[in-house]
């Protein structure tokens, strides 16, 4: 009698209540379902603009820096001119003498005084000293460093004193259009980005804030490497946003209004569990757009259902659970 006891609670305790698994459910809910693309990216300039010296030089003096909005036209700095200037003041005490040269022979050779050849020399003379005068002003002018449209300096690269090598760009200019993002489309769903969708935009910086954009332009060529595409993203005029900050961008590919949403959390592969009393039915859905935390039911679950939410593995179809509050 006692043996027959011990049996039965053994049976209770291993095949119970006690021995049930406890579940977490959820509900549905009816919302927007949004398919995207996702892609990290990074906040440039549309249009930057390299002012570089031609000619090597000592910087001698800044007039602007980072963060400053120029306009064209602007001395942004100074190269070193000295000897430039020199040398265009020697040139041009020459010209003064000689055309004062090309005048007297002209006189002269007007009275048969001097000859043809003569004059011809003094005016050739005076034309190469001219173009020397020419040719040193042009270098002279390159010492000075001017904005070439109006913009704002995003990059500053010298120190006065320093010897600035020809080519070498002191300044970056961003100008003449928004900014933009530069984002990495995975090869495998590039081919469903198209110019003109609409992006959603986070960053780090602005926490809790999302900012809208638009695809401007995929490049043709991809990065064999690492097997993706380059989307250029608009951004707006006002955007807050700083060249150099990252951004993560989910490029719009479907939305639909009113859609009953389920969590990813309770599909297993095209079914989910429907809590039905204490039991758990194993139910066939059809799905249709799927995001990282939901996705759309389009046939299989009137939207009443309370669903099971991460069903175990080992589930059985009709099995009996146990619930408990989500965390």
């Amino acid at each position: 009698m006692l043996l027959g006891l011990g049996l039965a609670a053994a049976w209770y305790f291993s095949y119970g209540p006690a021995s049930m698994p406890r579940v977490e459910t959820a509900q549905l809910r009816k919302g927007m379902a949004v398919e995207a693309v996702y892609a990290t990216g990074t906040v440039e300039a549309t249009v930057m603009l390299p002012i570089s010296a031609r000619i090597t030089a000592r910087l001698m003096q800044l007039n602007t820096d980072e963060g400053h909005d120029v306009k064209k036209g602007d001395v942004l700095a100074q190269l070193e001119d000295v000897d430039l200037q020199k040398t265009l003041d020697e040139l041009k005490a020459r010209e003064v003498f000689l055309k004062k040269d090309y005048d007297r022979k002209a006189a002269l050779a007007k009275s048969g005084y001097e000859t043809r050849a003569s004059l011809d020399q003094a005016r050739a003379d005076l034309d190469a000293i001219r173009a020397s005068i020419a040719r040193a002003e042009a270098e002279a002018s390159y010492t000075k460093l001017v904005a070439p449209a109006d913009g704002r300096v995003i990059q500053r690269d010298g120190e006065i004193g320093q010897m600035i090598p020809a080519n070498q760009p002191v300044f970056w200019l961003s100008c003449c259009a928004p900014l933009r993002i530069s984002a990495e489309v995975d090869e495998e769903d590039i081919s469903r980005v198209v110019p003109g969708q609409k992006v959603l935009i986070r960053a780090d910086a602005f926490d809790g804030q999302t900012f809208e954009g638009e695809v401007l332009a995929i490049t043709p060529k991809g990065d064999p490497v690492a097997r993706s595409y380059r989307v250029r993203i608009s951004l707006p005029e006002t955007t807050p946003m700083h060249i150099g900050m990252t951004a993560e961008n989910n490029i719009i590919i479907r939305e639909k209004s009113d859609a009953l949403l389920v969590p990813t959390a309770a599909l297993r592969g095209d079914a989910v569990y429907v809590l039905t009393g204490d039991k758990a039915l194993r139910t066939e859905i059809k799905t249709g757009i799927k995001g990282i935390e939901e996705a759309e039911v389009t046939a299989g679950l009137s939207g009443d259902e309370t669903l099971i939410l991460n069903p175990p593995a080992d589930l059985a179809d009709g099995a009996r659970v146990r619930t408990r509050k989500s965390p």
